[in-house]
């Protein structure tokens, strides 16, 4: 399986399946993941996309930005639509393709979860990836139980911040014992795309969590896209790890550790916290970073 990835990691520069020409916010990290994914599955690619960014970034009908066949689906669905695509082609007896299902956090951690659910006990064989923004960025910066403790958003503006932690959408699919499970970050594309091309080759649902900044969202200049992504794992806040069969953890990059305050600061939806405050967060990236490792150790 090594020699595999390896020889497809090889040709990842050599073709693109996303145009120029979308529609993405300057420095958009789901338009930066898209590009990422398809270079790692090739043009054999179905994409099933709910209402989200995503939606608004393909382009206007009859145009899209992506090289492959796109089936637009509401906002709920995307995983029981990606399923029917699949249940699809095997009934027409092909074509081979990799159906990928391509949600946003509000519509995987949220509105869509329980299509998740039940495609991932069914072990459907398809692949579902949630680029996450950390909240509802299409229709207004509402909070999603993806956006972070005591951020900032549209509903949960200053000063009442967000009050509860980020949902750990992870142990949630890991839980299902699907086959395949893996954070990624558009800052790690090699790491990204090993993922992808090492979920392809598994049978069954998949599930790849990548975190992409979103530049209006998380009040952060547009040049700033891969810097945060990069803190976001060098500060344990999302570190880069795989999960198989439910069980086996596997750390894919030991961050550096830096002080999440440097991850923070870059941040304007946090920049009215105080010193106790991000002395808070630290302590449960902390103990986040300790419970993983204790389970990649397993």
């Amino acid at each position: 399986m090594k020699e595999l990835i390896e020889k497809d990691l090889s040709i990842l520069r050599q073709e693109e399946y996303m145009s120029p020409g979308h529609l993405a916010c300057q420095g958009c990290g789901a338009a930066l993941a898209m590009r990422h994914v398809l270079k790692a599955l090739g043009p054999e690619t179905i994409v099933v996309l709910p209402a989200c960014c995503w939606t608004v970034i393909n382009g206007p009908f009859a145009y899209s930005s992506v090289g492959v066949p796109v089936l637009h689906t509401a906002f709920e669905t995307a995983a029981s639509a990606a399923a029917g695509v699949r249940a699809a082609l095997e009934v027409l007896g092909g074509p081979e393709a990799t159906v990928l299902a391509w949600a946003g956090d509000g519509g995987t951690f949220d509105i869509g979860l329980q299509a998740l659910s039940g495609v991932a006990e069914r072990d459907e064989d398809i692949l579902y990836v949630c680029y996450d923004n950390e909240a509802y960025m299409n229709t207004g910066i509402q909070r999603s139980s993806a956006t972070p403790l005591l951020a900032w958003t549209t509903t949960t503006p200053l000063p009442r911040p967000k009050p509860r932690p980020k949902k750990d959408m992870m142990a949630i699919m890991a839980a299902h014992r699907i086959p395949y499970a893996a954070t990624a970050s558009v800052a790690f594309p090699e790491d990204l795309a090993a993922k992808v091309i090492k979920a392809k080759i598994y049978r069954g649902t998949k599930f790849i969590h990548i975190l992409t900044p979103c530049p209006p969202g998380w009040k952060s200049p547009s040049e700033q896209t891969v810097r945060l992504a990069r803190l976001a794992v060098e500060t344990k806040v999302f570190p880069l790890y795989e999960v198989e069969e439910g069980v086996r953890h596997r750390i894919s990059y030991m961050p550096k550790g830096i002080p999440v305050r440097e991850y923070l600061r870059l941040q304007d939806r946090f920049s009215h916290l105080q010193e106790e405050e991000i002395g808070r967060i630290q302590k449960l990236v902390d103990q986040a970073w300790e419970r993983l490792v204790k389970k990649a150790l397993w």
